[in-house]
C-alpha cells in the first residue's frame, strides 16, 4: 500500500471492511423508517440512509456482495476504480468511477438492490477514495457476501471474474 494510501486512512479514522479495503461511517440518519413502511425483505425498522467513506487500494479486492439497498458510489482522490456488477439475468456490467469524464470515466454510480459487486483499483501503486451511500440505511443483516462456487455456479460465463473478486475458500482452492 503506498503511503498516500496511508495517511488517508490515517486522516479518516478508517478500519478494515469485512469485504476488503477500508472504511468509516460518517453518517447515519436520525429519523427511523418503521418496519411496516419498508418492503418486505427488511427484517425491522431502519435509518433513512447512511453513508461511508471507503478506500481501497491498488492489488485489493473489494469483493462481490450483494445488499437488500441500492448503493450510490461517489469518487473523491486517487485512480480509477472498476466495479464489476452481475445481474440476476447473467449479465456483466463494468463501471469505471474516476475523475475524467473524457476517458469514460463516472464521478458516481448506482448499484442496484440484489445486484452482486465487486471493485478493483485500475492503476498499479494507486488507490481510490470514495463515499457510499445507501438508503435505506445500511445493517450487516441486509449484506451478503458471495460464496465463490455458489456465484461460478451461477455465472459461468464469468468464472474467472468470480474466483479474482471472492475470498479463497477455507482450506485453499481457486
Amino acid at each position: 500500500m503506498t503511503r498516500y494510501a496511508q495517511d488517508w486512512i490515517e486522516r479518516l479514522g478508517l478500519q478494515a471492511h469485512p469485504d476488503g479495503g477500508y472504511f468509516r461511517e460518517t453518517y447515519r440518519s436520525a429519523e427511523i423508517l418503521d418496519e411496516a413502511a419498508l418492503p418486505e425483505r427488511y427484517r425491522g425498522p431502519r435509518h433513512y440512509q447512511t453513508a461511508i467513506y471507503f478506500l481501497l487500494a491498488s492489488g485489493e479486492i473489494f469483493a462481490f456482495h450483494r445488499m437488500q439497498s441500492d448503493e450510490l458510489w461517489f469518487f473523491h482522490a486517487g485512480s480509477p476504480v472498476r466495479i464489476h456488477c452481475l445481474y440476476p439475468d447473467g449479465s456483466h456490467e463494468t463501471v469505471l468511477l474516476g475523475a475524467d469524464p473524457g476517458e469514460g470515466q463516472s464521478l458516481q454510480a448506482a448499484i442496484p438492490r440484489g445486484v452482486w459487486f465487486g471493485a478493483e483499483v485500475t492503476e498499479p501503486a494507486s488507490f481510490v477514495l470514495v463515499s457510499c451511500t445507501v438508503a435505506p440505511g445500511f445493517e450487516f443483516m441486509d449484506f451478503e457476501l458471495a460464496d465463490r462456487e455458489a456465484l461460478r455456479a451461477a455465472f459461468p460465463d464469468h468464472g474467472e471474474l468470480v474466483a479474482r473478486l471472492t475470498p479463497a475458500p477455507a482450506g485453499g482452492g481457486a
